[in-house]
Order: structure tokens, then C-alpha cells, then sequence
């Protein structure tokens, strides 16, 4: 089955060739010029992939992350950021609303079409298989689902392949390049800060069940995940 790729961005030329660009790449394109436009189609039907640019009238993009990362329907869906902001603190402030990646503005749409590729096999989690239990945190592979005892946690597609990565790797550390490596991918150029916010992200998922002491910091080092606490 094609991927289903909701385009919310409000310029109808930049609209037009990515639809295109992701037609020729075998998926399936909708549309939404603003915010409103987008919670609709997803209410239609969820996307597999949200393109969500920046500058959106009335409501930004930055805004609309985050609000679909607190709804039922939107949470677990990948975001692309497009964005003509090519700042680190942008950047970061993108990713701590809930993106799983961005592109900076002006793209080729082979890049892009590349980096929804990258997405969509990291929250589709194929690396994750089996089931994985450490320290009252138990992942179903299979289901694709986290648990914390028996109450299942809300965790985000890219927070659940750092976790399934840390919890069939405990006790060890690992540098920001080495969980790029592993969690991310060598293929894929991601900067080593988004390990960080990844890592922010993570805990504050894990912190009502107060497990996110797990993931611990060695300073100078990088990461470990430990049930040791």
C-alpha cells in the first residue's frame, strides 16, 4: 500500500512540486494550505507522514506540531518540519515541539523525498522485533507498543527506537554519534544536538511512572541506560 503524505504548507507552487516529487516516489499526496485545513484531513483520514512548513497563516507550524502531538489521532505520526530557518535554536525549538526531522528551505525534492524515506522506516521501527522488559519498562515488539507495568505509555516513533535500542543495550554508554549510528542510521545526516533533545524528550515521557532516572548522563561520555538507579 502507498504511503499516505499530508502537505501542509499554504504556497500552492511548493504544494504542487512535492505532490509531484512524491508521486513519481510511489506515495500518495494530500494537501492543506493552513492548520485548520490539516486537522481536517487527518480527522478524515491519518497520514503516514506529516510535511508541515514553518510560516503557516494564523496558526505556525511550530504551534501546529505541537498541538498534534497532544492529540489522539496525531501523536504517533512523523513530522518533517520544511523551514526557511536555518538556525540551531530553530532547529532545536523544532524538535523539542515533537518533529522527527526538518529541511531547510530551499530543498531538492530528491532530499526530501530521501528523508521521508529515513523517517518512515525509523517509526515504523524495524529494527524493533520481540519482546524487551527491564526495570518495570516492557516493550512488545511486535505490537509495537511500550509499557510501564501494565499501563501503556504514549511514546513518539523515534523515542521508541532510542528506548527499544537503550533497553536491548543497558548498562552500557554510548556517545551522541554512536546512538546517531544505531538509532538513527549512518545513512541519514542528523547533528549530534538532536540526541539531546531525543534524550529530554524521552525522559519526560518516562517521568510520570518516575523511570526516567534510567536514562542516565555520563558526563564527558555520552548516554546509558540503567535499571540501576
Amino acid at each position: 500500500m502507498h504511503k499516505r503524505i499530508l502537505i501542509v504548507e499554504d504556497e500552492a507552487s511548493i504544494r504542487d512540486m512535492v505532490a509531484f516529487a512524491l508521486r513519481k516516489a510511489g506515495m500518495d499526496a494530500i494537501h492543506a494550505a493552513d492548520a485548520r485545513a490539516a486537522q481536517l484531513a487527518i480527522a478524515e483520514q491519518v497520514p503516514d507522514l506529516i510535511l508541515l512548513d514553518w510560516m503557516l497563516p494564523g496558526t505556525s507550524g511550530l504551534d501546529l506540531a505541537r498541538r498534534l502531538r497532544k492529540e489522539e489521532l496525531s501523536r504517533e505520526v512523523p513530522i518533517i518540519m520544511l523551514t526557511a530557518r536555518g538556525e540551531e535554536m530553530d532547529r532545536v525549538n523544532g524538535l523539542e515541539a515533537g518533529v522527527d526531522d526538518y529541511v531547510v528551505k530551499p530543498f531538492s525534492t530528491r532530499e526530501l523525498v530521501a528523508r521521508i524515506k529515513a523517517v518512515l522506516r525509523r517509526s515504523q521501527g524495524d529494527d524493533g522485533s520481540g519482546m524487551v522488559e527491564l526495570g518495570g519498562l516492557r516493550i512488545d515488539g511486535p505490537a509495537h507498543r511500550v509499557f510501564a507495568g501494565d499501563e501503556p505509555v504514549t511514546i513518539g516513533p523515534t523515542e521508541y527506537r532510542l528506548l527499544y535500542f537503550f533497553m536491548t543495550h543497558p548498562e552500557r554508554v554510548y556517545s551522541r554519534a554512536q546512538l546517531l549510528d544505531h538509532v538513527w542510521g549512518g545513512s541519514v545526516y542528523v547533528e549530534e544536538r538532536t540526541v539531546d533533545v531525543h534524550i529530554r524528550r524521552l525522559r519526560k515521557t518516562l517521568e510520570p511512572w518516575k523511570l526516567d532516572d534510567m536514562v542516565q548522563t555520563v558526563r564527558g561520555a555520552g548516554y546509558r541506560f540503567s535499571a540501576s538507579v
